[in-house]
């Protein structure tokens, strides 16, 4: 679970609420047909640009950006590690006992690839291959959430342009003119809160959460690429810690 998400979420909303109530009732910020421009309209537009299948995966892609797991590096280089000391007493062939007790499915192909005999740089080419599929497939989720954050103003502005000719065909009724003018300016709230509260900083929490889990993968690729070099533990550890900070790496050598 991502507590940075739900506080920044819960926070976002909870002092926008208690600003509106400050100077007046909830309701009046409700409108039926302004959330039918925006959020219908949000939806309809999303399905002019995406097909359905990527909108519909949506589902899975927002709950990443709430109940993201993020793996520690250091223990991931220290597995690798360990990883490479057996190798290197036992043999390629002992990592096949390791497999299970793994949780990570690209490590486990990983080292399922380099049980079974693949060379370093074939094995390097096929896992990275299927990083770069991955990436594309985080980018194409931000993407859509980028999509929507540009949208969903959008729509406001459309419903906001609606609203204003209402009011201006109905100029000579006062009582009609309330109504068309909270179109107005309620399909324009509407839309900068769904982009500017969640559709773009999610996309923007998506992009961090993929770089992270692609390092990673990286670093997997990198290592098994060591293992089965037959490279020095030390080399290979100095190797790896390149891609993370200097104030951040944990070396085994020195526990």
């Amino acid at each position: 679970m991502d507590i940075a998400t739900i506080i920044g979420i819960a926070a976002s909303f909870g002092l926008m609420l208690m600003a509106i109530l400050q100077g007046g009732s909830l309701s009046i910020f409700i409108d039926v047909p302004s959330m039918l421009i925006v959020f219908g309209g949000t939806a309809g537009v999303a399905l002019i640009n995406f097909p359905l299948s990527d909108v519909l995966s949506m589902v899975n892609v927002v709950k990443k950006t709430f109940l993201f797991k993020e793996e520690d590096t250091n223990k991931l280089i220290a597995q690798l590690m360990e990883f490479a000391n057996k190798a290197r007493k036992e043999g390629i062939l002992s990592l096949q006992g390791s497999i299970d007790t793994v949780e990570d499915q690209f490590l486990v192909k990983a080292l399922q690839m380099a049980v079974d005999g693949q060379e370093p740089d074939d094995l390097k080419s096929m896992l990275n291959t299927e990083i770069d599929y991955i990436q594309e497939r985080h980018g194409m989720g931000a993407e859509i959430l980028t999509s929507l954050g540009t949208i969903s103003p959008a729509m406001g502005m459309v419903g906001t342009l609606i609203g204003l000719v209402q009011m201006l065909q109905n100029m000579s009724d006062p009582s009609s003119i309330g109504p068309a003018m909270a179109v107005a300016l309620l399909t324009t709230f509407y839309g900068a809160v769904l982009a500017n509260i969640l559709f773009n900083p999610m996309a923007g929490k998506l992009k961090t959460r993929s770089k992270t889990e692609l390092l990673q993968k990286t670093l997997i690729v990198e290592g098994m690429e060591s293992i089965l070099s037959g490279e020095n533990p030390r080399v290979m550890e100095q190797k790896l810690h390149a891609y993370i900070a200097p104030k951040l790496r944990e070396s085994v050598f020195n526990k």
